[in-house]
């Protein structure tokens, strides 16, 4: 299974232009991917540089018409005319999906710092090797407070995803009741708007119960004592003038350790400000 992760940044390349187009063919060059996840896609906020505002969510639908596109919107706003602005993620995937889950995660107020809300969204897909749940996300940037509480949610959730798998069966098939598959083995990826060093990244892959299979970063696993290669500030220096560096990670479950086949970052595109990474998972 290859799978890519990518924050868009509403589809605005290093040339100032908005082009979900060019976000779609770059995604098919880098690889023939069964799931793209995104985040910073915007629909009707033609205030964000270059954007007129276009549905990207929509777009993104026309661009992949063989593919399923689950919406993650995190800001849900009125707009000026009485339509909605939405600002979040998306995952798109030519795999059957089982089941969707989004998450508006914990913005603790912060005063001393802009903030905006942030979602995961999360999907089991039914794959060759079984049902898989892939979660894509974007922390908060300026508040370290709402980040460190957005980590502990998306432990949470893998915490629940364990325990769900224990729930009975209603006597009644066919309802809501009717539980879909939500496995412990998952991949969780996003931009997480901190490096590998810090106790951040160290919190995420921290322990979670005997019952329950911890996240590991797919980058160590598969480049052992090889520093995370770059996904901010390679092309784009006028936003990030100082040196590259990696905020978005691939994190697997211990339990699937042993299939990390690949992880590459993109380091060629600038379509966006950030480069896409690769995992490539063995069936």
């Amino acid at each position: 299974m290859k799978l890519i992760t990518w924050n868009v940044q509403w589809c605005r390349g290093c040339d100032g232009r908005v082009d979900p187009a060019r976000i779609a063919r770059v995604a098919r060059e880098i690889a023939d991917f069964d799931v793209l996840c995104l985040q910073e896609v915007a629909s009707n906020f033609p205030d964000l540089a270059g954007s007129s505002g276009e549905d990207q969510f929509e777009a993104l639908a026309g661009l992949f018409p063989r593919h399923t596109v689950v919406k993650g919107v995190a800001v849900d706003v009125l707009a000026s005319q009485g339509e909605r602005r939405e600002f979040g993620n998306a995952i798109i995937t030519r795999l059957p999906v089982v089941q969707v889950m989004r998450h508006l995660l914990p913005r603790p107020a912060d005063p001393s710092v802009p903030s905006m809300q942030r979602s995961a969204v999360e999907v089991v897909l039914d794959t060759r090797s079984g049902p898989l749940r892939v979660t894509t996300t974007h922390l908060e940037y300026y508040s370290a407070r709402q980040r460190a509480a957005q980590i502990e949610r998306l432990l949470e959730m893998q915490i629940e995803a364990s325990g769900h798998n224990s729930a009975p069966t209603p006597e009644k098939k066919g309802g809501p009741f009717q539980p879909a598959p939500r496995p412990a083995s998952g991949v969780l990826t996003g931009d997480f708007n901190f490096p590998p060093e810090a106790s951040m990244h160290a919190r995420i892959e921290a322990p979670l119960g005997e019952e329950v299979p911890a996240y590991r970063d797919a980058w160590q696993l598969r480049h052992p004592g090889k520093a995370h290669a770059p996904t901010i500030g390679v092309h784009d220096k006028l936003q990030w003038p100082g040196p590259p560096f990696a905020c978005d990670f691939i994190f697997v479950t211990e339990d699937l350790a042993h299939r990390v086949e690949d992880v590459v970052v993109n380091g060629e595109t600038d379509a966006s400000d950030h480069q896409p990474v690769l995992l490539e998972l063995r069936d």
